[in-house]
């Protein structure tokens, strides 16, 4: 909530203290994310192996940071839904399913980005 008596400043690092403290809930209670945040390290221990370009290292961030900003989504909308509605209901079953779409559609396309970037790496090894 914002403190009318804060300055600018006082009320950015007030900002980046709840945005710190949103990410560290979603690290220690969701394992949807506890499961990216794996991937994701595993990518850049790849990356480390493999030695990927500058470039091919902004790709796969920019991948890794997409599923976990599309779980971290999905996982507020559930929460917002369950909160509004506790009980099953049709039309919040939907809406939870189409939120959970979206990290399903970021972690397919950060599968497809990881093909492009090391399937050629690998078939170099053989």
């Amino acid at each position: 909530m914002k403190n009318p008596n804060d300055s600018f400043l006082r009320g950015r690092i007030r900002s980046v203290k709840f945005a710190i403290r949103g990410m560290w809930l979603l690290i220690t209670t969701e394992d949807s994310i506890k499961a990216q945040l794996f991937f994701g390290v595993v990518a850049t221990i790849l990356g480390f192996y493999f030695e990927i370009s500058n470039i091919e290292w902004m790709v796969q961030f920019l991948a890794i940071g997409m599923v976990l900003v599309a779980e971290a989504l999905n996982t507020a909308i559930e929460k917002v839904a369950d909160f509004i509605h506790p009980d099953y209901h049709k039309k919040i079953g939907f809406i939870k399913d189409i939120a959970a779409g979206a990290p399903s559609f970021a972690a397919f396309i950060s599968l497809i980005i990881a093909g492009f970037i090391y399937i050629p790496k690998i078939n170099l090894l053989f």
